[in-house]
């Protein structure tokens, strides 16, 4: 089950949001979390306040464990921007843009959590089928030839 959580016109520019929400894509809600206290950037901090909402929403709405749940999406969207002048010389101005972002964080229960046991079991389970599929390449030609001598025999 996904559970989304959205946190509108926080006064950041999306493209500095943005690059703390690439960290925590793919983790689990916990390490995500630890990952967001460690990170110095006002980002982490909009960010870590996103994903803790739309952690109680998934304890208390969905009645899911936060045990359980990973990031599935963090995405950042424009918000409205706010224009201001700033004065200039010779009595002209200049626009200042003042940016806002829309964050929202959609967790899931569906996807499987990843830990460093679980890749290390997988890639011992890949070494030793690619293992085992080679030793059946070299004994498949041998066996070939086995069998291509027998039928010779046969012939004669």
């Amino acid at each position: 089950m996904e559970v989304r959580s959205t946190y509108k016109y926080a006064r950041i520019s999306p493209f500095k949001v943005r690059e703390v929400t690439r960290e925590i894509q793919g983790l689990p809600v916990s390490a995500a979390l630890d990952v967001l206290a460690f990170t110095p950037k006002k980002a982490a901090f909009l960010i870590g306040k996103t994903l803790k909402s739309a952690v109680a929403n998934a304890e208390n709405n969905a009645n899911l464990k936060a045990d359980g749940l990973v990031v599935k999406e963090a995405v950042v969207g424009e918000g409205p921007t706010f224009r201001r002048i700033m004065a200039r010389a010779r009595g002209s101005a200049s626009r200042i843009l003042k940016r806002t972002s829309h964050i929202r964080i959609v967790l899931s229960d569906e996807i499987a959590i990843e830990t460093r046991e679980t890749r290390k079991a997988k890639r011992k389970a890949e070494e030793k089928a690619a293992k085992t599929d080679e030793a059946g390449k070299e004994a498949g030609p041998k066996a070939e030839k086995k069998a291509s001598k027998k039928k010779k025999a046969a012939r004669k």
